[in-house]
């Protein structure tokens, strides 16, 4: 006991006892307005401050030190201290050789405080050193109320890829760039009761969080300014570039176990360690690489009477390399190159199948079993490109290259129709997504253009390759009983090819893998063209312009535009609104993924068929052959900030014409299509489809106070977002007529529409001292309503979520962080077994899992 109270007394010691010194002042633009949340930094410590809304800041350094203020459009500057001081600092923007752009605008000399359009900008590092989400999706989820994100369970591939949305709409219906170049989605689409069925997305948890200088988030149509899949709106990740420093973290948390017959207190640990090290090329180049591991158990949620034994996470390892790095070729000349790898591995549990059932082989498992569907997800990117100057034109060429591939595995299961002769493991095939865009941009400011005026214009080229590969043939074959006879015959690989009528389940039950008949393998390519410019016609007024032209090979062009504009009323308030069309051409993943699948209804196992949208059993129905989602955008906001206040309140109206969903069910007792479902030995079928037509309309709502007490600094910040769907209308063929409900149930329906709730709300108080601080959140969730297998509605009540973390400054070089995400243990509200997932939740609101408590250690040297 005396060495334990010995190593606490030094390590108080420590934190009070290195000699500091204050710094205080002010930061400014050139024209003289205030700079909020700029970063301050003591070089090669965790030593932090960020300035409030006036541009005032404090930080304790030590004497010599060397402090770092950045902040995003502006060049940064570096100080060295000598002694207490007020050291107020003028930031200047444009960056030219860094290229460094707002997101929603091409113009170097503007800034986050004057967009004509709401950008969110997250400081990571803010984030993560109080939140004790580990992955992207999680802190985004809390970091940004109009973001979702959950985890599913006994969903697939969305066990193992968290689908996420913004502003209610698809995953795909929002574009991820990364350092402004346009990231490559993931090759899985979502096909069961989950956020975002029936679409693709993009997987951020393949960039670890330790690798992000910042996120930044467009809630605004940007079609005309970035391309397809800008309809909700734009992430931009922008990478580290630190230099002269190494930082590590290490983060443990668990979650409190619930409903779990194995554990009594913790399940769900997370293990992650990373580190990130930058060091200068020459003398204004740089590389920065990050490394980050991360492991995640189980969580098991449910009544283990229930037909779905075991329900809750999947468990996986996550690793992923990451690089960003400039090298100067010349004065006004940079090379430039980012991206980096990501492994990961995970297994989820799937529907339990039982003793004595046609999809057990009881002679292997005698008490029925649960499939475990396993998965390696292989993320691949590279950016490389130069940017320079022709004579006062910026120029910008690059080329990105990203491939995302997952390979299923089927663990601890049979294929039922082999009965004692199957394996218990298969190679279940999967498919992979890759993507090549070429872009070379142009970009000039002209001063003397009424008040300063920006035009840029480019050409992007893009080639994108699906592919769906096969698995093993006794991953997705239905071979005919085993009866052995003089006269019996057998492959080469021991199987017997007998012919019979009568056939159990085949395939790899849990996920059934992909066979011949699944295979594809197809490109396309489009080009695109735009102009994008800004005016600055007062000091006050400020219009923006841009039309994008494109053209696919496999169904044509399109055309968009968008208007915006900003008036600042005074110095204080400011008005700003934008109109716009946008577009998302169908992935194609929508256009080929197909495959025969396990669906459960009332603990009943149906194997289902999602056909390709050009197959023969869709132009049986009708249906036609996808086109283009296209969309009307309309935003207005006001922004204002009074002394140690600032708000902003913005309205969205967003109409989008020939979505693409999944339809519900067609049956085969269905008079057209139902023999040719009785031949592929399915159930029923269902389609990808432009069937809807929707309307969202919507508010978000910031309110932040900030000041200071004595030497510490405090935040207060409400966020909100309030949104509303509706489905306008359901667009249904002519063959289909009379069939609505077939082809867009209200439980189809309902999916879409919870797809996040009409409310979402943040308010979160922030204390940070010298050495110490403390965060709190409170999270409201609003209600949200599905509808369960037997028509019965599932209604999940309103919830708050409290967290909490304290955060201790150990030495100038380690700090050390505690907290709980959803302290209080909040959990949806409980449902019967009929639920999408089997569990007594469905994957809404806050998830599944209860609280999280964590505990993290930060280095920088």
């Amino acid at each position: 006991m005396q060495r334990i109270l010995l190593f606490l007394l030094l390590n108080f010691c420590s934190i009070i006892c290195f000699s500091q010194i204050q710094v205080n002042g002010n930061i400014k633009d050139e024209t003289g307005a205030t700079l909020p949340g700029v970063n301050i930094t003591e070089r090669g410590t965790t030593n932090y401050a960020i300035s409030d809304l006036g541009g005032n800041y404090s930080i304790a350094v030590r004497e010599n030190a060397t402090v770092v203020f950045s902040y995003m459009g502006f060049r940064t500057v570096e100080q060295v201290i000598k002694g207490n001081s007020t050291l107020d600092v003028v930031l200047q923007a444009g960056v030219t050789l860094d290229g460094v752009e707002i997101l929603g605008s091409r113009s170097q000399n503007r800034t986050v405080t004057n967009t004509m359009v709401p950008v969110d900008v997250i400081d990571i590092r803010e984030v993560t050193s109080a939140q004790g989400q580990l992955d992207m999706n999680q802190l985004l989820q809390y970091a940004a109320p109009s973001y979702n994100a959950n985890r599913q369970s006994g969903a697939d591939g969305s066990d193992h890829v968290d689908p996420a949305s913004l502003r209610g709409l698809g995953p795909d219906q929002t574009l991820v760039l990364i350092n402004g170049k346009r990231r490559h989605q993931s090759s899985l689409v979502n096909i069961y009761g989950t956020r975002g069925r029936g679409n693709t997305g993009t997987d951020l948890n393949s960039i670890p969080a330790s690798a992000i200088k910042r996120i930044e988030i467009l809630r605004d149509g940007a079609s005309a300014q970035y391309g397809s899949d800008a309809i909700a709106g734009v992430i931009n990740i922008v990478l580290r570039d630190d230099v002269e420093s190494f930082s590590a973290g290490v983060n443990v948390g668990a979650n409190l176990a619930k409903n779990n017959p194995d554990r009594e207190t913790f399940d769900g640990e997370n293990y992650q360690v990373n580190g990130n090290f930058g060091t200068k090329i020459f003398e204004k180049g740089f590389v920065n690489i990050t490394t980050d591991y991360w492991y995640k158990a189980h969580t098991k949620r449910n009544d283990p009477s229930l037909y779905r034994q075991e329900f809750g996470d999947a468990q996986g390892t996550n690793f992923g390399t990451y690089f960003n790095a400039q090298v100067p070729v010349g004065a006004n000349t940079a090379v430039y190159a980012f991206g980096g790898i990501n492994s990961r591995k995970t297994n989820a549990f799937a529907w339990t199948r039982g003793p004595g059932e046609a999809r057990n082989v009881d002679a292997i498992f005698p008490n029925g079993f649960n499939p475990i569907i396993a998965t390696d997800i292989d993320d691949q990117s590279l950016s490389a490109g130069i940017r320079s100057s022709i004579g006062k034109w910026n120029v910008d060429f690059n080329h990105t290259y990203g491939k995302n591939k997952l390979h299923y595995f089927g663990k601890e299961t049979v294929n039922a129709s082999l009965e004692e002769r199957s394996p218990t493991t298969f190679d279940d095939g999967g498919f992979q997504l890759s993507q090549n865009v070429t872009t070379i941009d142009f970009s000039r400011y002209y001063e003397n253009l009424f008040q300063g005026s920006n035009i840029a214009f480019g050409v992007e080229q893009r080639t994108e390759n699906y592919k769906i590969f096969a698995g093993e043939e006794a991953s997705w074959k239905t071979y005919g009983p085993i009866v052995f006879a003089a006269d019996s015959t057998f492959d080469d690989g021991g199987i017997f090819t007998g012919i019979d009528t009568t056939y159990r389940p085949g395939g790899a039950q849990g996920f059934p893998g992909f066979g011949p008949q699944n295979e594809v393998d197809e490109s396309r390519n489009n080009v695109g063209l735009y102009f994008d410019s800004e005016f600055n016609f007062t000091k006050s007024f400020t219009v923006g312009a841009a039309a994008r032209f494109e053209n696919y090979s496999d169904f044509g062009s399109t055309i968009n535009g968008k208007l915006s504009a900003r008036y600042a009323i005074s110095r204080a308030l400011a008005i700003r609104a934008s109109a716009s069309t946008g577009f998302r051409a169908p992935s194609l993943a929508q256009l080929y993924f197909n495959s025969v699948y396990t669906d459960y209804v009332s603990g009943v196992g149906v194997d289902k068929f999602l056909a390709k949208n050009n197959s023969p059993i869709t132009k049986a129905l009708g249906i036609e052959e996808l086109k283009e989602e296209t969309s009307v955008n309309f935003g207005a906001g006001l922004t204002g900030s009074w002394g140690g206040l600032s708000a902003s309140l913005d309205y969205y109206h967003i109409q989008i014409k020939d979505r693409i969903v999944l339809t519900s069910d067609f049956y085969n007792d269905d008079p057209e299509i139902g023999q040719v479902l009785r031949n592929l030995n399915v159930g029923s079928a269902r389609f990808f489809s432009n069937a809807i037509n929707t309307s969202t309309n919507g508010v978000d709502l910031i309110l932040s106070y900030g000041g200071r007490m004595a030497a510490a600094r405090y935040n207060v910040v409400l966020a909100g977002n309030f949104n509303h769907l509706t489905i306008d209308k359901v667009n249904t063929s002519e063959a289909l007529q009379g069939k609505e409900d077939f082809y867009l149930s209200n439980r189809e329906k309902l999916f879409i529409l919870a797809a996040a709730p009409n409310s979402r709300v943040n308010l979160s108080f922030d204390y940070r001292a010298s050495r110490w601080g403390a965060n709190l959140r409170l999270n409201y969730f609003d209600k949200i309503e599905l509808e369960d297998y037997v028509g019965a509605a599932d209604n999940y009540d309103s919830k708050i979520t409290l967290d909490l973390s304290a955060t201790l400054n150990l030495s100038k070089n380690i700090r050390f962080t505690i907290g709980a995400s959803n302290l209080l243990n909040t959990y949806p509200t409980e449902q019967d077994p009929e639920t999408e997932s089997g569990g007594l939740y469905d994957a809404v609101q806050m998830g599944s899992n209860g609280a999280f408590l964590f505990t993290k250690l930060g280095f920088v040297f």
